[in-house]
């Protein structure tokens, strides 16, 4: 059994797997990670490797936790990936775009893919269908433009997402509902079809925590995955281990 840890910007998630199927998923704050790793191998004491991906500060100790455990690979650009990768700049690509990469990689590895990863940061990663990683875009997410309408000006209250009843707000609250789940609506249906009028046959992939969420309001034909990085990163994992 095989063990994922993706430290995001808010949370980190532990996944269990077996082969290809997942066992197990819980998430939690970064203070409690000791405490969600002991709880984890108590409950499948037969996992044998473990990788971590982390995109935030993650503690030199929470990797020492971990190696008490078992064999821990720390997801990095020196890591072995199953694709061409064609970025610029390969160092600093961030390890959940090489999970998200490798997931599309194996998920469909004769065409062509977009993985849109709706999260803190909202990211687009495109992999053609020569299995060759070609980069894509970040722009913020859907909590982020709520939290910098309200930090950036004196009035604007603080919002959570909700649902848009008509795109024309008639308040200063509907007003930015609007403004922000209609701009990420439109952002994500204008990407997919620049994207589509050059790659022919593109799979969109749609994953995140907001996932389920902007899934029933995009226009485009999109298939809403919600573990697509975790699979990436088992695969990363198994790919690692020869």
């Amino acid at each position: 059994m095989n063990l994922v840890i993706d430290a995001g910007n808010t949370q980190i998630k532990f996944a269990v797997f077996r082969g290809n199927n997942l066992l197990h998923l819980q998430m939690g704050p970064h203070e409690d990670f000791a405490e969600h790793v002991k709880g984890v191998f108590e409950k499948y004491p037969g996992i044998s490797a473990a990788m971590i991906s982390s995109v935030s500060h993650l503690e030199p100790q929470s990797v020492e936790i971990l190696t008490v455990f078992c064999k821990v690979h720390v997801l990095s650009p020196l890591s072995r990936i199953p694709f061409k990768n064609s970025y610029a700049t390969p160092a600093t690509l961030g390890p959940d775009r090489m999970a998200l990469a490798t997931a599309a990689f194996y998920h469909n590895p004769k065409g062509n893919t977009l993985v849109i990863d709706a999260g803190t940061c909202i990211t687009y990663d495109m992999v053609n269908d020569h299995g060759e990683y070609l980069g894509g875009a970040i722009s913020p997410g859907l909590y982020m433009r709520y939290n910098a309408l309200h930090e950036y000006t004196d009035k604007l209250p603080l919002l959570t997402p909700e649902t848009i009843l008509d795109f024309i707000g008639n308040a200063t609250e509907t007003s930015m509902h609007s403004g922000v789940v209609n701009g990420i609506n439109l952002e994500i249906d204008g990407v997919i079809e620049q994207y589509r009028s050059r790659f022919k046959h593109l799979t969109v992939i749609l994953t995140g925590g907001d996932a389920q969420f902007l899934s029933k309001r995009v226009k485009n034909t999109i298939f809403a995955h919600s573990n697509f990085l975790l699979e990436g990163l088992n695969q990363l994992l198994e790919y690692n281990k020869s």
